[in-house]
């Protein structure tokens, strides 16, 4: 990140705390008044690099997916479901996620970044069982059973999707609730 992309604002109110956030394109430092130049270098270096590994951590690179997904397999599916691919889209307005199941593909909303981690993995899940059944019987929502965070999951994209008017139908549910 270059330095005309870096913001620091100094505050006398500020005594002690040093905080970083996004604003659009770049980012903003807050530190206290007092603080000295070198002290300034020191803590904009520090923020900037939490700030962009916490971007990181909720906005996972394809790879990361991949990888993400192959370690859910094997905690919740026993490493049956096996994807040759799973990547962000942006062109899924109606889903939060989708596969193929006859050429392993999985795709992501990128809607889903910056979520919680536990929201992600249950979409992953949720596609991952779908390469093992195809709709969502009983035997499909055995699959997910065992995912700790499950309801709290599909209630987060639930209440999303609500707030967005964002229509997630669920019209080849058989046993329970809402598609990924």
């Amino acid at each position: 990140m270059s330095t005309e992309d870096i913001e620091v604002r100094r505050s006398h109110r500020r005594r002690r705390t040093v905080s970083a956030r996004r604003e659009g394109d770049r980012v903003v430092v807050l530190i206290p008044a007092s603080m000295s130049r070198a002290e300034e270098r020191v803590w904009v270096a520090r923020m900037v690099e939490r700030l962009e590994a916490g971007e990181r951590r909720r906005r996972p690179s394809d790879l990361d997916l991949m990888a993400r997904a192959t370690e859910l397999s094997g905690r919740y599916l026993g490493g049956h479901a096996r994807p040759r691919s799973i990547r962000w889209v942006s062109n899924q307005r109606s889903r939060w996620g989708s596969c193929t199941p006859s050429d392993g593909s999985i795709r992501l909303s990128d809607r889903l970044q910056g979520m919680p981690g536990y929201v992600v993995d249950y979409v992953i899940l949720h596609e991952l069982a779908h390469l093992l059944v195809a709709g969502h019987n009983r035997d499909f929502w055995t699959l997910l059973r065992s995912y700790p965070k499950l309801e709290r999951a599909r209630g987060f994209l639930d209440g999303v999707a609500l707030a967005k008017g964002i229509d997630v139908s669920d019209e080849d549910d058989d046993v329970e609730g809402a598609t990924a």
